[in-house]
């Protein structure tokens, strides 16, 4: 399965990082479907609309195709069912992304976790030790939650 996700960067996300001499937005989106995946899987039941909202996210939000968040998305699931901890996940967005990169990681997430309607404690457990992994500051957490919460709230 690792074999699949390097497989993955190497064909989408390096050639992207290559052209435009950094990291590319598609790497923020691999990053975040691991995490995203794992939001989901957080409280006791994954629905339509967490899964609705993990795709919108990849798909709308950073513009990649069906197909390619497709992939993703089961790669990911794979990815996050078998690993161990966090650390492999929050270290590569910690050695590629800038502070501003993270927060929207945040932001994707809270908008996963409120995607089914409740807020469940092991979803706000699980936001805090992950923004506590990539140096997001506590005010960014916070504004992040804010802007997730309002954006369901408007969608609704």
């Amino acid at each position: 399965m690792i074999n699949g996700i390097k497989r993955f960067f190497a064909q989408v996300i390096e050639p992207d990082a290559k052209a435009s001499g950094g990291a590319s937005d598609r790497a923020l989106h691999v990053a975040t479907a691991a995490l995203l995946m794992e939001m989901m899987r957080m409280d006791a039941t994954v629905t339509a609309d967490e899964i609705n909202s993990v795709a919108n996210a990849l798909q709308t939000q950073f513009a990649l195709e069906e197909n390619q968040v497709a992939e993703l998305m089961a790669l990911a699931k794979e990815e996050a069912q078998q690993a161990t901890d966090y650390f492999q996940f929050t270290s590569l967005i910690n050695q590629s992304f800038d502070g501003e990169q993270k927060a929207w990681v945040v932001e994707y997430m809270w908008q996963v976790a409120y995607a089914d309607g409740h807020l469940d404690a092991h979803e706000q457990h699980f936001m805090r030790k992950i923004a506590d992994l990539l140096y997001v500051p506590h005010s960014e957490y916070i504004a992040a939650k804010q802007r997730a919460r309002d954006r369901i709230k408007t969608d609704e």
